[in-house]
C-alpha cells in the first residue's frame, strides 16, 4: 500500500489557549472544554475518549471507550473484566486517556493510574444500560477469538432465554474503572503549526502549569 499525504493539511485559526484565560485547576479547564464539545454541532460524541495501555508483549494499545462519569475528580468508564484492556490494567495501573475535538481544534491527553470501580458503583450503572446493551455484556467474551458473527448472535439469543421475564444482573466480570488523573495537557491548535500546549502537573500535591513548546 501506498498513499501520498503530503498535501492533506489545514490552518487552525478557531481559539486560543492562553495563560490569562485558564483557571488554576486543571478540572475547571476540562469542564469548560469539554461543555464546549458537548454544545458543537461538529461534535457527534464528547466523551468518545482514547484509552491507551500498555499489553504484556511490551506494544501499546489504545481503543475508544465512552467517559461515563467524573467523580471526586476521577474520569470512569466501564468495560468486561476479562477484555484485553482490563488486563493490561490489572498488570499495569498507568494509562493515558486522549480526547480530541477536530470541530474545535482541541485535544486533551491526561495520564492517571487506574483501580476497579466499586461493585456498588458498577451496578448502579449497569442497571441504568438498556436491556439490549446488558444481555449484550453477557453475551461477549470480549476479545476471545469467535468463529462467526452467527455464533456471536446464537450466544445473544441463549442469554435472552436464560434471563427471560426478569432483570438482567451485573455480570461478575464486567465493571468500571476510576482513572485518577497526574497530568493533563491542553492543545489548542494555531496558524503554522504554533499550536498552543499547557501542561498541568502535580508538585507536593499541587497542580502546578507550564507552557510547552509546539
Amino acid at each position: 500500500m501506498e498513499q501520498n499525504l503530503h498535501e492533506s493539511r489545514k490552518s487552525y485559526e478557531k481559539d486560543a489557549l492562553l495563560e490569562e484565560n485558564l483557571s488554576n485547576d486543571p478540572f475547571e479547564v476540562f469542564s469548560k472544554w469539554f461543555q464546549d464539545a458537548e454544545n458543537d454541532d461538529g461534535v457527534e460524541e464528547a466523551n468518545a475518549m482514547g484509552i491507551s495501555t500498555i499489553g504484556s508483549d511490551g506494544f501499546p494499545k489504545s481503543r475508544i471507550v465512552l467517559l461515563k462519569e467524573i467523580k471526586d475528580n476521577r474520569f470512569i468508564f466501564y468495560t468486561n473484566y476479562t477484555s484485553e484492556k482490563a488486563v493490561s490494567i490489572a498488570n499495569d495501573k498507568h494509562i493515558c486517556i486522549h480526547f480530541f475535538w477536530p470541530s474545535l481544534e482541541r485535544q486533551v491527553i491526561i495520564k492517571a493510574i487506574s483501580q476497579k470501580a466499586s461493585r456498588e458503583k458498577s451496578a448502579s450503572y449497569f442497571n441504568s444500560r438498556p436491556r439490549g446493551s446488558q444481555l449484550g455484556a453477557w453475551a461477549s467474551h470480549q476479545t476471545n477469538v469467535i468463529e462467526s458473527r452467527e455464533e456471536l448472535e446464537k450466544q445473544l439469543q441463549e442469554v435472552e432465554e436464560r434471563f427471560k421475564d426478569q432483570d438482567v444482573p451485573l455480570p461478575e466480570f464486567w465493571g468500571g474503572f476510576e482513572c485518577e488523573p497526574v497530568s493533563f495537557e491542553y492543545w489548542q491548535g494555531r496558524p503554522n503549526r504554533l499550536h498552543d500546549r499547557i501542561l498541568f502537573d502535580k508538585l507536593n500535591g499541587d497542580w502546578n502549569s507550564k507552557r510547552l513548546q509546539p
